[in-house]
């Protein structure tokens, strides 16, 4: 029997698609239709196909099919030549072990855009998720580390503070990992990457590591990749993770899906009240600090605290046991710095507790699967050959005015649903 005879056009084009990728494990069980008596023997068509470890189960109950695709890291691994998987391999062992430039280098192997290298980041990331998720039952299943995003206003300080704060962390037995960010130029394409110029001291540190990452285009104020940086972070045995965002503002906090706990900075005489009530990130903020509160800019820090300390009594509760506060803090004199700690710890503590946490690292988690199908499917429809061609003419009709943007946009849709 044949594959037409079982399947319509539909499932054919997704079988031979299935072909196309790096996987060759599958279990597909199929409910036999009025068309089809059961016990058919049709593994052997499907076998021919080039798919193997098949399992079939044929059972008269109608015309339903249900078909699971089940892959694992053995099989992606062997579609990796040796050199690859020496060179995988030799990343992953090092970042178990603790190497910063092992660490770097997997880094810059996931940031990377080439087709090829994408995949061996795949692989090198499965590979550090089953030792992460290893580690966490040794662990009694508790996070190993703790994730933190930063961000606020250009000129708020926050390479200043993670400077003092990093150092502190550090004396206290902490391995620290900063994800500086910086924004790239919308003109040239370049990111001048001078965050770690500002942290001078703890650069140095060896139980801190510093990288910092370009935007590329991003919104949001962190990086394509921003999530796999964590995760390897945290593979290399870093347990304090900090996200140093570029300024974002009243729509952009991606970080705040990325992070166990978000902390604002903010400069004082940055605005009034009414920008704390503005809906944004603050309304996504956990703990609000207020910078540079030393010399003449007491005064103006005090009274910003309290402005947002009322504006914050106005935001919906969005945790059962912790309230969002705000402190005043100086990175020169150190004022608030321990105190900051302090309730970064207890919110930790406190939502741990309450397995708030664990279910906000699981939404986390469909979030960033949604962002790398969005991204995909994108890439797909601008690679496409069919839209490809199209392009440069529907752009020229728009440019000269003989088309709207929108009507442009359903034509390239359509025409990428109708080939797809």
């Amino acid at each position: 029997m044949n594959i037409p005879m079982l399947l319509q056009h539909s499932h054919q084009r997704f079988l031979k698609g299935l072909l196309r990728t790096p996987f060759r494990c599958y279990h597909f069980i199929f409910h036999s239709s009025t068309h089809l008596g059961s016990g058919i023997p049709c593994a052997r068509p499907f076998n021919s196909l080039g798919l193997h470890c098949t399992k079939w189960m044929l059972l008269s109950n109608g015309l339903k099919r249900k078909l699971c695709v089940q892959t694992t890291l053995k099989e992606h691994s062997e579609e990796l030549s040796d050199k690859e998987q020496r060179f995988v391999d030799k990343i992953y062992s090092g970042l178990i072990q603790g190497h910063r430039a092992c660490l770097a280098e997997a880094i810059t192997l996931v940031e990377s855009t080439h087709k090829r290298k994408k995949e061996l980041a795949q692989v090198l990331l499965q590979k550090v998720l089953v030792y992460h998720r290893e580690q966490e039952q040794i662990n009694k299943g508790k996070p190993l580390a703790f994730r933190v995003g930063l961000s606020g206003p250009p000129g708020a300080g926050k390479s200043t503070f993670i400077e003092y704060f990093g150092k502190m962390l550090t004396e206290r037995g902490h391995k620290l990992s900063v994800l500086a960010v910086d924004p790239s130029s919308c003109t040239s394409g370049g990111s001048l990457l001078g965050d770690k110029t500002r942290m001078i001291e703890l650069s140095r540190d060896m139980n801190a590591y510093i990288r910092p990452s370009p935007t590329s285009g991003t919104l949001g104020g962190v990086t394509r990749t921003t999530n796999e940086a964590i995760l390897l972070c945290e593979g290399g045995g870093y347990d304090i993770i900090l996200v140093e965002t570029v300024g974002v503002g009243q729509a952009e906090f991606a970080v705040a899906d990325m992070v166990d706990m978000l902390v604002l900075l903010l400069p004082p005489a940055g605005g009034d009240e009414l920008q704390g009530i503005k809906r944004g990130i603050i309304e996504v903020a956990d703990l609000v600090a207020v910078t540079k509160s030393d010399g003449d800019l007491i005064v103006p820090a005090r009274r910003m605290q309290a402005e947002y300390v009322s504006a914050l009594k106005l935001l919906r509760k969005r945790s059962q046991v912790w309230r969002p506060k705000v402190i005043r803090i100086s990175a020169r004199s150190g004022e608030g710095i321990t105190e900051m700690w302090d309730k970064m710890k207890e919110f930790r503590d406190l939502m741990l507790a309450s397995g708030e946490l664990t279910a906000k690292r699981q939404r986390q988690l469909k979030v960033w699967m949604w962002n790398l199908i969005q991204e995909g499917v994108l890439e797909h429809f601008r690679t496409h050959p069919t839209i490809q061609e199209q392009i440069p003419v529907l752009e020229k009709k728009v440019l000269s005015g003989a088309l709207l943007p929108g009507l442009a946009a359903d034509v390239l849709l359509k025409t990428f649903k109708s080939r797809d």
